[in-house]
């Protein structure tokens, strides 16, 4: 007996095996538990240096990644820098964007919605004040951050706002921003 497979790819996802993994994590919990990391290295002033490539995943190190991926921060030039590479605020606003796209993309595959386009831009207020050192009442980070979703596809609006939606509800980086996460800090000194 031949067995026929057919497998949906929707908006770049394979739908089959999203729903492939789905099933799975229903069926086995303790498989959806992952741990990602990030190493960071000061490269001199402002700029630094973060590798990303091994991470825990389904009950195991996952060893997939050939090579580390590499990200450069720094700041611009009138907060000290010399623009080495975006800011640590811009990249959480990158990570943001990302997370909801991603997110989204993935429910409008699920819900047999085919998207033609998608673009964001995100703005986030902070006053430096905090930051530097120089208002103790001021907050470090941002005060307010903005998301803007341009999206497109073969749905009514209702449904585009309706997987828009779904994406922000299911984004990782979106409910850390906005709920919180705990953050512990351990010091290794020579």
């Amino acid at each position: 007996m031949t067995e026929t497979i057919t497998h949906t790819v929707r908006n770049g996802v394979d739908t089959t095996n999203l729903f492939a993994t789905l099933d799975v994590l229903k069926a086995q919990p303790d498989l959806a538990r992952f741990r990602f990391r990030a190493r960071n290295q000061w490269m001199g002033g402002s700029h630094n240096r973060s590798t990303i490539k091994d991470f825990y995943a389904a009950g195991g190190e996952d060893t997939s990644r050939a090579e580390a991926f590499t990200l450069d921060a720094g700041e611009p030039a009138i907060l000290i820098g010399a623009d080495d590479g975006p800011n640590p605020a811009e990249f959480l606003l990158h990570a943001l964007a990302a997370c909801v796209t991603t997110s989204l993309v993935y429910a409008a595959a699920a819900r047999k919605v085919k998207l033609t386009a998608v673009s964001s831009t995100l703005e986030g207020d902070l006053d430096v004040q905090g930051a530097m050192g120089l208002d103790d009442g001021v907050r470090n980070g941002f005060e307010q951050i903005r998301i803007t979703v341009h999206i497109a596809g073969e749905a009514t609006p209702e449904k585009l706002r309706e997987v828009v939606q779904r994406g922000t509800d299911r984004s990782v980086v979106f409910d850390s921003i906005t709920r919180g996460v705990p953050v512990s800090v351990e010091v290794v000194t020579p």
